[in-house]
């Protein structure tokens, strides 16, 4: 699948039958984007879940990432078959830069050429980077050239919108998806998106899917349950007043949840 549907499943902290059951849960309620990564450990879950479905895999976009410790040249392309033989995939339709390597153990020329090789040898259809600043998307777009990053994977909810990085990446035409939609759940005991949730009989969840949807962003909510999965799946069919998107941007706190020592000096 070539067009990366603006809903997905992200498998994050997702492990064992968990994730293979929410994998399976998601495909049946009708998900077709699973995002997984080769740090979460759940690839051969995930890869079991989509094979047992019996959803044909044209129809599924699936997203995987490599990992700090594989960026070498030596363990950039052997990571990756690793990755497609646990998902059981030819191809992944999507393959990311998990983190920039802030520590300069490998160069970012080094990587993005693997992550272009990746592409050239047909493991991945599309390629893209994760938790890139707007200078490192800048830098990452003069190694590979224009038109050719999908994505830019980032931390957006009400609580971090982040709109430099999502403006930065809209003006080179980048698609941000946006991870941890919900903050963790956070944002479900929020009195605001309570309030614009009662005013559309609807969950604060879909909300807030909403708002992210009418950005033009893509967002990948996480859940093991089935009624979470299914009513999340609807936010595609909620639509926000301006109003309702101005208080929601108010709610902006710069309240970072993935924030690991690796992490680079955030715009």
């Amino acid at each position: 699948m070539n067009m990366m549907p603006s809903l997905g499943m992200g498998t994050f902290r997702l492990e064992g039958k968990v994730a293979y059951g929410a994998v399976k849960m998601a495909l049946d309620a009708g998900y077709r984007h699973i995002d997984t990564a080769q740090i979460y450990g759940n690839e051969a879950e995930v890869g079991r879940a989509i094979t047992d479905s019996g959803v044909a895999r044209d129809t599924i976009f699936l997203t995987t990432k490599v990992w700090l410790d594989n960026l070498s040249e030596q363990a950039f392309i052997p990571s990756v078959k690793e990755s497609l033989a646990k998902l059981q995939v030819e191809a992944v339709d999507l393959l990311l830069i998990h983190w920039p390597d802030v520590a300069g153990k490998v160069a970012m020329a080094t990587y993005l050429a693997q992550l272009a090789e990746a592409q050239q040898q047909g493991q991945t259809r599309h390629i893209g980077v994760s938790n890139f600043t707007n200078a490192q998307l800048s830098q990452a777009i003069e190694v590979l050239g224009e038109g050719r990053i999908m994505t830019n994977q980032v931390e957006v909810h009400p609580y971090l919108q982040n709109r430099r990085v999502i403006e930065h990446c809209q003006a080179r035409n980048i698609q941000v998806t946006g991870f941890m939609p919900l903050a963790v759940g956070k944002v479900l005991e929020d009195e605001v998106l309570q309030s614009i949730a009662a005013n559309h009989q609807a969950s604060v969840a879909q909300v807030v899917l909403a708002w992210q949807l009418q950005q033009g962003l893509v967002t990948i909510p996480s859940s093991t349950k089935r009624g979470n999965l299914e009513t999340n799946l609807q936010a595609t069919a909620l639509e926000l007043t301006a109003d309702e998107m101005a208080r929601i941007a108010q709610l902006d706190r710069g309240e970072r949840i993935a924030n690991p020592d690796f992490s680079p000096a955030w715009d």
